[in-house]
C-alpha cells in the first residue's frame, strides 16, 4: 500500500463523474448555448477550457452549428473525456492545456470555462494571463464566457460539502470543505482509497487538496478593467439576469475587440 499527495484531478479522475452526479451538465450546456446565441451572430468554432471529463463539451457537440474543442490541465481527466467521447461517437477533440499558458494556432469564435475553474487561479496576474491568452486566439468579435464562485457561494456551500463520503467501483472517498474569508480561499481536501477486489483491503491511498481563490464581483471587474475586452454581460446563476455582489455564481461575457 502506498500513500501519495497527487496533482489535483489525478487520483480524483475516476471518481469525478460520481462526485458531480448531481450537476445538471445538460442544463449548463444549454445555458452556455443560450448565452452564445444571444450575443454572437454566427458561432462555429468553440473551445472549452478546464473541461474536466468533458460533459459540457460533449453535450454542446450535439448542436449542429458548433465544432467543439476542449482542453484541461489534467491528463487523467482528458483521458476520461476521450473515453466518453469514443463511447458516444462524439466529434470533440480533447487535449491537455494549461489555460494560463495557452498555445493554439487555431482561432475560435467562442471560448468558455465553467464550474468555477477560474477560481483555481489564485492571483490577479494568473487571471490576466488567462484573459490575454484567450484574447490572442479569439476571432474578432469572438466571445470569452467564464463563471466564478463568489464569497456568498462559499458561505452557503461549505456546510453541505463538508464531511461528504461515498464509494464507487473500487474507490471510496472522504471530503472536508472549509472557507477562510480572511484568506479569500476555499479548501476542499479529498482522501481517496483504491480498494482491492475483496472490498476490504486498501491498495493505495491518495490525498488531493483543492484550493480556490474566491473573488468578489468588484475584484473581478477591477481585473477586467486592465484588459482590452468589451464587457457584454455579467449573469447570475443560469439566467440572463444581471449579477450583483449578492450573486453566488457569476458568468462573465466578454467580447474580443480586435480588428478584422
Amino acid at each position: 500500500m502506498t500513500s501519495d499527495n497527487t496533482q489535483i484531478y489525478s487520483a480524483l479522475a475516476p471518481l469525478y463523474d460520481t462526485l458531480m452526479s448531481d450537476v445538471d451538465y445538460e442544463m449548463w450546456a444549454d445555458f452556455i448555448d443560450e448565452v452564445i446565441q444571444t450575443h454572437h451572430p454566427d458561432p462555429v468554432d468553440v473551445l472549452e477550457m478546464a473541461c474536466g471529463t468533458g460533459a459540457v463539451s460533449l453535450h454542446l457537440s450535439t448542436f449542429d452549428e458548433y465544432n467543439v474543442f476542449a482542453t484541461d490541465l489534467s491528463p487523467a481527466m482528458i483521458e476520461k473525456a476521450r473515453q466518453k467521447a469514443a463511447e458516444l461517437e462524439a466529434e470533440v477533440q480533447f487535449d491537455t492545456m494549461d489555460f494560463t499558458d495557452i498555445k493554439s494556432e487555431k482561432q475560435f469564435d467562442i471560448i468558455f470555462s465553467v464550474f468555477d475553474s477560474v477560481n483555481y487561479l489564485h492571483t490577479e496576474e494568473d487571471i490576466l494571463k488567462m484573459l490575454r491568452g484567450c484574447y490572442e486566439i479569439l476571432k474578432p468579435g469572438g466571445l470569452l464566457i467564464y463563471d466564478f464562485s463568489t464569497p456568498q457561494n462559499s458561505l452557503e456551500a461549505v456546510d453541505y460539502l463538508n464531511n461528504e463520503e461515498g464509494s464507487f467501483d473500487n474507490y471510496r472517498y472522504f471530503r472536508e470543505s472549509r472557507y477562510e474569508p480572511s484568506e479569500q480561499f476555499h479548501y476542499n481536501e479529498f482522501e481517496i482509497e483504491e480498494m482491492a477486489e475483496d472490498g476490504k483491503s486498501v491498495i493505495q491511498r491518495f490525498k488531493e487538496i483543492h484550493k480556490q481563490r474566491i473573488y468578489s464581483l468588484q475584484e473581478m471587474l477591477s481585473i477586467l478593467e486592465q484588459t482590452p475586452y468589451h464587457r457584454v454581460a455579467k449573469y447570475e446563476g443560469f439566467d440572463l439576469v444581471d449579477a450583483d455582489e449578492n450573486s453566488t455564481r457569476i458568468t462573465m461575457v466578454l467580447q474580443c475587440q480586435k480588428q478584422q
